[in-house]
C-alpha cells in the first residue's frame, strides 16, 4: 500500500522573497559561471589582473580550473577577499577610492609591462571596479578623484553617466589598461552590474574601447551641475582626457566574454518562484530612474493586478533588475534599494496581499553593509505604531533607519558577486 505524498508547505511570503533573492545571488557566483569561458593556456606567461567586488572569487574559480602556471593581481572591496594561491588579492575602498586602491592599480599597470605576443592576460572585471581601479589622470590627485566620486554618487546621474565621467578622468579606465597589455593577447571576463550590460560601463571599461568622448562627459557634468576640481574640468574641456577607442590597434588582440549578468539572476529567481506556485514575470533587467519614481510605477502595476486582475493573474511575482538612482536631499543614510522599497510602501498604502524585497546583489546598498529590506502589507502600520512617519523618512533619504528599526533589513554579508539590484514584488492573490 502506497502512502500519499504531501506537498511541503510554502514558506511565508517574506521568507520566500528572501529565497528568491538568494537564488539570484547564487546564480551569479563565479565558481558556477566562469570555468566554461576559460581559454587554453598560451605558449608564454598567463597574467591575471582584475578589479571589482567579484574579482577575488573570480580569481579563485580561475585558479581551481587552470592547469598551467599563472600569476597576477586583482583588487577587491574590503571584506570580499577570497584566498588564492597564485594570484595576489588586494583589498581597497568602495564606493569612494582610497590609497590602497591607488597602490594596487599602480601594481596592476606594472604587472602588464613588457609582455610579448606569446603571453595571455586574463582580466577579471566586475561591478565596483570603478572605485577600486584608481589612477588619476595627469594633474589630478587622489583627493580630486575622491571628491569627484562623492559628487557623482549624490548627483542623481545614472551609472552609465557616472562611468562616462570616470573614464575621462582616469589613467587606467576607458580602455587604457587594455592598451597597456599590448602586444599580449587579452581576454576580459565580465560580470555585469549595469543596465544594458555594455562592457565599457562595467567598472568603467578599463580593458575595452570607449565610444564616448570628453564632450559627452562634460555635458553630463553640466547637466547635473557637478562641481569638478579645476584639473578635472581642464581635462574634459581641453580633450586631454580622451579615452582609447574600439578601433585602436592596441586592442586588436582583445576579446570579451560576459560570464553572467542580471538577466541570468532574474531567471534563476523566476524558476524558484514557479516551483513555489507563483507565475513569474520578468519586467526588465535594466530599469533605471529615480528610485521613488520606479517605485510609483511598479506600485501602480501591483495595485492594478490586485484590484482588477490585469494584466497578470495572481498568485504571481513581478521581477526586475537594473540600477535606480537617488538624488540626496535629506540627511539620512541613503540606499537606493531601501528608498525604492519605502516609496513602494507609500504608493501601495497597505494594499493587501502585496509583499516585496529589494536588494543589491553585492550585499551593500549605498554606503551601508546592508543588502536591502523586505516590505509587507503591514509595514506602514507597524511604523506608525512606533511613531515613525514613513513619508518623513523618505523625504530625509533615511530608509535604512526605517527598515532597520522595524527589523526588516536584509543582511547577507559579502556575496562575492555583483549583478546589480534585485527587486521582487509578490502578489499572493
Amino acid at each position: 500500500m502506497h502512502s500519499e505524498i504531501k506537498a511541503l508547505p510554502l514558506p511565508p511570503p517574506p521568507a520566500l522573497l528572501r529565497q528568491l533573492f538568494d537564488a539570484a545571488v547564487a546564480a551569479a557566483q563565479p565558481a558556477l559561471c566562469l570555468p566554461a569561458h576559460l581559454p587554453p593556456p598560451p605558449k608564454g606567461r598567463t597574467i591575471i589582473i582584475g578589479a571589482g567586488k567579484a574579482s577575488a572569487a573570480m580569481a579563485r574559480a580561475l585558479e581551481d580550473h587552470w592547469a598551467g602556471p599563472l600569476e597576477g593581481l586583482v583588487v577587491t572591496r574590503y571584506g570580499y577577499e577570497v584566498p588564492c594561491q597564485r594570484v595576489d588579492i588586494v583589498q581597497a575602498a568602495h564606493p569612494v577610492p582610497d590609497a590602497a586602491g591607488l597602490a594596487a592599480t599602480q601594481r596592476i599597470l606594472q604587472t602588464v609591462q613588457g609582455l610579448t605576443t606569446d603571453d595571455l592576460v586574463i582580466a577579471l572585471i566586475s561591478g565596483g571596479g570603478s572605485s577600486l581601479l584608481i589612477a588619476p589622470s595627469e594633474g589630478m590627485t587622489l583627493a580630486d578623484k575622491q571628491n569627484v566620486n562623492k559628487a557623482l554618487l549624490t548627483s542623481g546621474a545614472t551609472i552609465s553617466e557616472m562611468n562616462c565621467v570616470r573614464r575621462h578622468l582616469s589613467a587606467i579606465k576607458g580602455g587604457r589598461l587594455g592598451a597597456a597589455c599590448y602586444p599580449a593577447k587579452l581576454l576580459t571576463l565580465l560580470i555585469s552590474d549595469v543596465p544594458g550590460d555594455l562592457p565599457m560601463d562595467i567598472a568603467s571599461g578599463p580593458t575595452v574601447g570607449d565610444v564616448t568622448t570628453c564632450a559627452d562627459a562634460l555635458a553630463i557634468v553640466q547637466r547635473y551641475q557637478i562641481d569638478l576640481p579645476v584639473a578635472a574640468r581642464q581635462l574634459l574641456e581641453g580633450g586631454a582626457g580622451e579615452t582609447v577607442k574600439p578601433d585602436d590597434a592596441r586592442l586588436n588582440k582583445s576579446s570579451v566574454r560576459m560570464i553572467t549578468a542580471p538577466q541570468i539572476a532574474l531567471q534563476a529567481a523566476a524558476q524558484m518562484a514557479q516551483a513555489a506556485g507563483f507565475t513569474p514575470y520578468i519586467l526588465g533587467d535594466s530599469l533605471e530612474g529615480e528610485a521613488r519614481d520606479v517605485a510609483k510605477v511598479l506600485g501602480g502595476m501591483a495595485r492594478q493586478v490586485v484590484l482588477h486582475g490585469q494584466p497578470f493573474k495572481t498568485p504571481c511575482v513581478l521581477l526586475s533588475g537594473g540600477e535606480t538612482t537617488v538624488t540626496l536631499k535629506g540627511q539620512g543614510r541613503g540606499g537606493r534599494n531601501v528608498e525604492f522599497l519605502l516609496a513602494l510602501g507609500v504608493a501601495l498604502a497597505g494594499t493587501p496581499g502585496v509583499y516585496a524585497i529589494a536588494g543589491d546583489t553585492d550585499g551593500v546598498d549605498g554606503l551601508e553593509e546592508i543588502a536591502g529590506a523586505v516590505l509587507t502589507p503591514d509595514t506602514l502600520e507597524r511604523a506608525w505604531a512606533l511613531g515613525m512617519n514613513p513619508r518623513s523618512f523618505l523625504d530625509n533619504n533615511d530608509a535604512h533607519t526605517f527598515f532597520q528599526t522595524l527589523g526588516d533589513s536584509v543582511i547577507t554579508g559579502p556575496t562575492l558577486t555583483n549583478v546589480n539590484d534585485f527587486r521582487a514584488i509578490l502578489l499572493t492573490g
